[in-house]
């Protein structure tokens, strides 16, 4: 079974995420032993922040490994798991919000896809990307 970074790239809907993953160096990582569970702001997602916001990220590396670290959990949380939470701590050392009482919601964002496996974790696929405070 391929690791997280390489289900995104297979799934053809995350380049935006790999772009920025591999860009900020988050990619050795995510192919790790991990167990990591994965937020992940399809490509419709990240075309919904303003104008030139991705490409400022790009060259901010500082700034584009919080808000990506801000998209993982330690450990694999499945969708059974998660819709018991009402947070749960990133990476980046800060909480995410979660309400799943009308469906799941991470912060403002809506799994649209729970549960997709890889060798290294699992990946809930979310329609908006996860800005933290």
């Amino acid at each position: 079974m391929p690791d997280i970074v390489d289900t995104a790239i297979n799934a053809g809907s995350f380049n935006t995420l790999v772009t920025a993953i591999t860009a900020a160096g988050l990619d050795t990582a995510l192919k790790g032993p991990g167990p990591f569970t994965v937020f992940a702001p399809t490509d419709e997602a990240f075309s919904k922040l303003p104008s030139g916001t991705v490409e400022s990220l790009l060259e901010d590396i500082l700034q584009l490994r919080k808000i990506l670290e801000y998209h993982v959990v330690s450990g694999k949380v499945t969708s059974a798991e998660v819709v018991k939470l009402s947070s749960a701590t990133t990476t980046a050392g800060s909480d995410v919000k979660i309400d799943a009482s009308n469906g799941v919601k991470v912060n403002d964002a809506t799994v649209i896809t729970p549960d997709v496996e890889a060798d290294n974790g699992i990946i809930h696929v979310i329609d908006t990307v996860l800005i933290p405070q």
